[in-house]
């Protein structure tokens, strides 16, 4: 099965096992094509002596997402290089840098309008943006919150802007866009540290409330930062209907190293795999994968990347696999929750580190 043949299944409608029968065979495929396409990734599975043959998922080599700062890490030609993605990071930090040709960026898309078919259904309905326009600057390099807004541009019809260049509310923009698009669902993007302190933020000490009951809300990244403030993600929910009336509101799980494949929230709180996606949960002290219910670090794994050696990440997030195959919700795969960093992981979200 080719990829384009995957997107064809259902993006939550395909049970584990049947996903694993897939996944085993095309990801021992993209291994070795990374490695003889990438000789930084050849060294380095040549070094930890990882074997040519794999008898199941759990030994796809992992590459640490780290290693996207310090190594220049493609597996297609310079010329053949369409976009490079860039990472958020601290100030003064090393940067990821995803390269992604054509055929890798037009996988991204597709595969995150799948995915986000299961929200909005398959129609493109408005987008009010809570970022600044300012943001998309270098259509070459784009940091992970330009990634995100293009992202998930691709499934509006119009779209909003909700602040100005100095990160300020444009209530009066929003307010005629809302009323132009009222009589239908409304998505509103954003990442939820920015959407807490410019979107809610000035909302409340302004005590203005917007009407948005069609609202749907996608949000992600920088939950470190609402942690630190004790913003629980029910406060988070109860916060954003308070000034906006947006009932809907779900959280995901995404990076710059995967961008497109992104594990979304389901109305139990629970974050999903798709069918285009997969997850492990590792045990830092021998790489074992942790049962469900038990902590561990969590790895990422993508068949779309294909432009460089993505497709098997281990991150620096901290996770727990609550079930496969059997959340309430009906979704089929695995869901999971994240509970947070790996102790002196760099502090990062797709929020970048905007502090305006």
């Amino acid at each position: 099965m080719e990829y384009e043949e995957l997107l064809k299944q259902e993006p939550f409608g395909v049970s584990q096992k049947e996903k694993e029968v897939w996944f085993y065979n095309y990801f021992t495929e993209l291994t070795a094509y990374h490695k003889e396409h990438c000789p930084a990734y050849a060294k380095l599975l040549s070094a930890l002596q990882v074997p040519e043959a794999f008898s199941s998922m759990s030994q796809i080599p992992m590459m640490p997402v780290s290693a996207f700062k310090d190594m220049k890490l493609r597996s297609v030609e310079e010329e053949d290089v369409f976009k490079v993605i860039t990472s958020s990071g601290t100030t003064g930090k090393k940067v990821s840098e995803i390269y992604l040709d054509e055929e890798t960026a037009a996988n991204q898309q597709k595969t995150l309008v799948r995915i986000m078919e299961e929200v909005i259904g398959k129609r493109r309905i408005p987008m009010l943006i809570a970022d600044s326009p300012e943001v998309l600057q270098d259509r070459n390099m784009f940091s992970a919150r330009g990634a995100g807004i293009l992202g998930f541009s691709i499934v509006s019809s119009r779209h909003q802007y909700a602040f100005n260049k100095d990160m300020n509310l444009d209530v009066k923009g929003i307010e005629a866009f809302l009323e132009k698009y009222k009589n239908g669902p409304i998505l509103v993007f954003g990442f939820t540290y920015m959407i807490w302190k410019y979107f809610y933020g000035a909302l409340k000490e302004s005590e203005k409330k917007l009407s948005i009951p069609n609202g749907i809300m996608i949000h992600g990244g920088g939950w470190k930062k609402l942690q630190a403030q004790a913003v629980s993600m029910e406060d988070f929910k109860k916060g954003i209907q308070e000034v906006s009336e947006i009932k809907q509101v779900y959280d995901y799980y995404g990076m710059a190293e995967q961008t497109g494949c992104i594990y979304l929230e389901c109305e139990y709180g629970h974050l999903h795999a798709s069918t285009y996606s997969d997850i492990l949960i590792r045990n830092m002290q021998d790489f074992s994968v942790c049962e469900i219910g038990t902590e561990g670090t969590i790895q990422v794994l993508s068949p779309m990347a294909r432009s460089y050696p993505g497709h098997s990440i281990l991150t620096e997030d901290q996770g727990i696999l609550l079930g496969i195959d059997d959340c309430p919700c009906g979704k089929k795969g695995k869901y999971f929750k994240v509970t947070g960093r790996m102790q002196h992981a760099e502090v990062r979200g797709c929020s970048d580190t905007y502090e305006g």
